[in-house]
């Protein structure tokens, strides 16, 4: 009775079950070739932002000292500083007559501002990172159970074929997973010094733009 009970409940999560396997193979093959792009988005940072020659911070720093608004941005613009932290202090000191309670809080926006962008950028890789063994799990064990109903009935065939898109399934989404990774730990680490330098660089500018006439508290 109960055997007659589960019957039709076994056969609709197994039709529900192997009807994930496409869906899931294909969300894995959409993965593996985002990782490619994302490859080539990160060896195009290297070639192009990240080849230049590290800015010396404290020189540029203290070539702030002394100057007005537009001998920093002069500064700021020859430094080999990166596009959007040019943008950055650009913005501040656009607005530079500010009070100095509004130009920290603009400073602190636009400080939040970078590190949301940059948030973004590696919450890509780290979504794939979690997603990609998951699913490689996934389409690792759906084709198990017709390859252990063809075992049963001694089709060596269909097992075989089962076991190859499971084990296919679990190598593409390790792969994707390990690549995904590594690349979000390689930008981590990148965009971590370069909001700490951002930060100090802001501070700097307060230091500079409170001293200037106009600045209030």
């Amino acid at each position: 009775m109960i055997f007659a009970v589960l019957d039709p409940l076994r056969e609709t999560m197994h039709t529900v079950s192997y009807g994930l396997l496409a869906p899931t193979i294909i969300i894995l093959l959409l993965l593996a070739a985002f990782m490619v792009v994302e490859l080539g988005g990160l060896l195009v940072e290297i070639f192009t932002e990240r080849r230049r020659e590290k800015t010396k911070l404290p020189e540029l720093l203290e070539s702030f000292q002394g100057k007005d608004t537009q001998g920093i941005i002069a500064e700021i613009d020859k430094s080999s500083l990166f596009r959007r932290q040019k943008a950055a202090l650009h913005e501040l000191l656009q607005h530079g007559g500010l009070p100095a309670v509004s130009l920290q809080a603009l400073a602190r926006r636009l400080l939040s501002n970078e590190e949301l962008h940059y948030f973004k950028i590696t919450n890509r890789t780290d979504v794939v990172a979690r997603l990609g063994p998951m699913l490689g799990l996934m389409a690792t064990l759906i084709p198990l159970g017709p390859g252990l109903i063809a075992l049963g009935q001694g089709d060596t065939k269909t097992l075989a074929d089962c076991l190859l898109t499971a084990f296919d399934a679990t190598v593409t989404g390790l792969a994707a997973a390990a690549v995904a990774f590594a690349i979000s730990r390689l930008r981590k680490r990148w965009y971590e010094d370069y909001l700490s330098s951002l930060e100090a660089l802001m501070e700097s500018l307060l230091e500079v733009l409170a001293g200037e006439p106009g600045i209030t508290e």
